[in-house]
């Protein structure tokens, strides 16, 4: 597997994200959207969740198709920017038909960043907003670090971030991962620099920093408090794939969470991950291609998440140190 020309998510052809954000806020909202409506599953590991439109992604729902995907900060506040969301690709004609009414399909996440040192004191949720600029900022370049619904996320020792990356099979099948990483665990090996992802690291995309000697694991105490804690993701492939397939390869992709967040899916985390099948190219062997894409999915999550973290920019009031500012200049 070599990464994507991008690196990004929007490798998988067809693909865009769109992110914004409010500096006095401390929050943003990234969306996922493409030309035409796409497969999607979702799977859920994390024991406090706050989604919107996710049971209608089971194999045997109505509805095949949705047009685009948020990611949100903002608590279940943030769960509103699926209306800015819907609003614009209502505009654009864009929805699943019901007669002569169009009613656009937008699962979506949220992380808690509630309490990271931004102005809440708001009168009207600014989410809507918020939602509709991002989905109109949808290209194929996008920011990652602190950006989007990345933009005021922790960790439980770092500033998370937004993180993306994308691998090419030897299919020719193209996987990316896209990742808001909000964790009560933590992405670095104890108070070292060195990222418990660095194993599937491509080039130096995190730093190229190699792995860190393996520290005695106590049992892990919640440095956060309850509810501050969450990492939500997308994977994505261009391959022709089921609903139920689709929902293999989320189930599949948690495991790149795992290796690259220590602990992962805790009672008090809100872990997710949605998949994404465009269908651009047919699957040439159906037990090896599904086989390779949950791994590919998994590693690619991996080196996502690390990224996040890796490119999260220190701002002043921050209330957690950025990577670049414990353990490198950052310039």
């Amino acid at each position: 597997m070599r990464p994507g020309p991008r690196n990004l998510i929007t490798d998988v052809a067809g693909l865009r994200v769109g992110n914004t954000d409010d500096p006095a806020l401390r929050s943003g909202v990234t969306v996922l959207t493409a030309d035409r409506p796409f497969v999607a599953a979702v799977h859920v590991m994390g024991g406090a969740p706050g989604t919107r439109e996710t049971d209608l992604l089971a194999p045997d729902r109505l509805v095949q198709e949705v047009d685009a995907i948020f990611l949100s900060g903002g608590s279940a506040f943030g769960l509103d920017a699926g209306t800015g969301v819907m609003a614009g690709l209502r505009a654009m004609g864009r929805g699943f038909a019901v007669g002569p009414a169009r009613v656009p399909i937008v699962p979506g996440a949220i992380v808690f960043d509630l309490l990271n040192g931004g102005d809440k004191d708001w009168t009207e949720s600014p989410y809507p907003a918020l939602g509709r600029a991002a989905l109109d900022a949808a290209a194929s370049d996008f920011s990652l670090g602190t950006a989007g619904a990345g933009y005021g996320a922790l960790t439980g020792n770092l500033k998370g971030g937004l993180g993306s990356a994308s691998c090419i099979l030897p299919s020719g099948i193209t996987v990316g991962a896209l990742a808001v990483v909000n964790a009560l665990g933590q992405a670095t090996v104890g108070e070292s620099p060195h990222f418990w992802a660095a194993p599937f690291e491509e080039g130096q995309e995190f730093g190229g920093l190699g792995s860190a000697p393996m520290l005695p694991q106590n049992a892990p105490l919640p440095r956060k408090r309850m509810g501050e804690a969450t990492t939500i993701a997308i994977v994505a492939t261009d391959a022709t794939l089921t609903k139920t397939q689709a929902h293999r390869m989320a189930v599949a992709a948690h495991d790149g969470m795992a290796r690259a967040l220590v602990p992962s899916h805790t009672p008090i985390d809100g872990d997710l991950v949605f998949s994404v099948a465009t269908g651009g190219k047919a699957l040439n062997d159906p037990l090896t291609d599904t086989f390779q894409l949950g791994h590919a999915a998994a590693t690619c999550l991996a080196r996502a998440i690390a990224r996040a973290v890796w490119l999260a920019q220190p701002m002043p009031g921050d209330l957690q140190p950025s990577h670049a500012t414990r353990f490198r200049q950052f310039d």
